[in-house]
């Protein structure tokens, strides 16, 4: 028996679809439905990698979490990471299929099309729900004939369509009725409902407005959805930049400096230490903010030599070496780790070609290479970097080999997963098993494992560690795990705040039609 679906299109990009779509399948869990996401084609620099070494977004991978589901590649079979304004790495199926520039991908539409079909029918056969994630707006008539994941696969799956609409940017009723305005009319039928996202104040005062929509075009709105200010779950392309700019450094806190990088990608890395009380963590776009941080971290790029390039023309190598001239922590987290090292060749022109000099503050050397390596990982800290072996979890995703020259490694990796199994290490891989390198003071580490803060037992030792350098007493490991479990109840605090709002009982009525 075919699945049901339920879509979830926005009146725009970054209207709250993932999240809502998130909220919805744990909704659909709770009461027992079998129920999967999907989202054809995904455009996002925060990637996850799935047990079977996959790389598919970062939303998707929270979605499956919510469904209560292992993140499975079909679930978001084509992934686009920009590298330029024009140009993207194309991921299909979870792996690498090449560079295109906006033209030529759409000119390979049949050939992608028909992953799209194959991955839909192997989620309907085993789920009774689908909730599917659009992109963008649902009315990108331009785009209409080279569409692969929107309103083609509405029609695939036979699909009704929630509607959503961020009021926080304004014009709310513009965005709703000039949407639906636009649809077909083959389109505009399947449209079941409307959801009004990222509402500040009073929703009563919003009472007229509701009863405008749905008289003007005839379709319900099924909830008024606040703004829920401090949701720590992931998001797929929105850094929500302004809460972190605001954050202030303060003596009894560590202060972590995150750079912007014009191509930064996995900022989740950090939302675990930003949930920490004895931490304050800012996204920087000058180096001038350095100078009042105890941790500066370089985070991962899809353009290491390019934002290698930027951090050199735009003065932060003189913040740098300030900041470690005071003793104070540098930390390279994936393209961050090979900036800190000494030189990054390029003769593959995986990005740009050529060779560069590095930041020079670790002895060690990266060549690029078009393998990428995809593998999530377990791994334990090295004795030269906390006494203690602590556990550290996370994945890998990242195209080159790095060779530490006299540097030290950071973990020993035990384990790469597979769908829980051991297996050998990709060829992208330290082929000693190690991961990253430390310097012999400890003041400058990196690693190639994203979510290398999620487990609490390191985030604390590491955290412990920086306090006592500042000269404040150490915090028990319980503070961590706490903020760890509260982390983890996120997806239900949310489910729960929607079914609040939302006409949850109407939106079970369409999916039994």
């Amino acid at each position: 028996m075919k699945a049901r679906a339920l879509a979830i299109l926005g009146t725009g990009s970054d209207v709250g679809k993932s999240l809502i779509t998130a909220g919805i399948c744990r909704l659909l869990r709770r009461i027992d439905v079998r129920v999967a996401p999907f989202k054809a084609q995904n455009m996002s620099l925060n990637s996850f990698v799935t047990p079977d070494g996959h790389e598919i977004g970062r939303a998707q991978a929270l979605q499956a979490e919510a469904c209560g589901i292992p993140p499975h590649v079909d679930m978001n079979p084509i992934l686009l990471k920009p590298e330029s304004d024009n140009c993207s790495q194309v991921v299909v199926l979870g792996k690498v299929f090449g560079k295109r520039e906006a033209s030529a991908y759409f000119d390979g539409r049949r050939e992608l099309w028909s992953v799209v079909e194959e991955c839909y029918a192997r989620l309907a056969s085993q789920y009774e729900v689908i909730v599917i994630e659009g992109a963008g707006s649902a009315a990108e008539v331009n785009l209409r004939e080279q569409d692969l994941v929107n309103w083609p696969v509405v029609k695939l799956a036979d699909a009704q369509v929630l509607l959503v609409a961020d009021i926080d940017r304004g014009g709310v009723f513009a965005q709703v009725l000039g949407t639906l305005d636009l649809l077909a009319p083959d389109e505009r039928v399947r449209v079941c409902g409307v959801i009004i996202n990222k509402f500040r104040g009073d929703a009563k005062l919003f009472a007229d407005g509701v009863q405008f929509l749905e008289s003007r075009s005839g379709i319900p709105v099924l909830g008024v959805v606040p703004f829920l200010r401090d949701l720590m779950l992931d998001q797929e392309d929105s850094l929500d930049l302004a809460r972190h700019r605001q954050t202030s450094f303060a003596s009894d806190r560590i202060n972590i400096a995150v750079i912007l990088l014009p191509h930064m990608s996995n900022f989740t890395d950090f939302n675990s230490l930003a949930s920490e009380a004895d931490v304050a963590l800012k996204y920087v776009r000058s180096p001038s903010t350095l100078a009042e941080a105890d941790v500066v971290i370089i985070p991962g790029s899809k353009n290491t030599l390019a934002d290698l390039s930027f951090l050199k023309e735009n003065g932060y190598l003189p913040a740098l070496d300030n900041h470690l001239h005071g003793r104070q922590e540098l930390v390279g987290i994936c393209g961050g780790y090979q900036m800190l090292g000494r030189r990054i060749s390029d003769a593959q022109e995986v990005e740009q070609g050529g060779t560069s000099h590095g930041l020079g503050y670790l002895n060690t050397e990266t060549e690029l290479k078009h393998v990428k390596c995809t593998t999530q990982v377990e791994a334990s800290a090295e004795d030269v970097f906390l006494r203690d072996q602590i556990l550290v979890r996370g994945y890998q995703i990242h195209m080159g080999m790095t060779r530490r020259l006299t540097e030290l490694p950071c973990f020993r990796v035990r384990r790469h997963s597979v769908l829980g199994e051991r297996v050998q290490p990709p060829i992208a891989m330290d082929e000693e098993g190690f991961d990253g390198a430390i310097r012999q003071d400890g003041l400058v580490w990196g690693t190639y494992i994203h979510g290398v803060f999620d487990e609490p037992g390191f985030r604390r030792a590491w955290l412990n560690r920086v306090r006592t350098r500042k000269g404040l007493p150490p915090l028990e490991a319980l503070v961590s795990t706490a903020v760890t479990a509260r982390l983890q109840s996120e997806l239900d605090r949310w489910a729960d705040y929607m079914s609040h709002h939302l006409d949850w009982s109407r939106l079970i009525e369409y999916l039994h039609t």
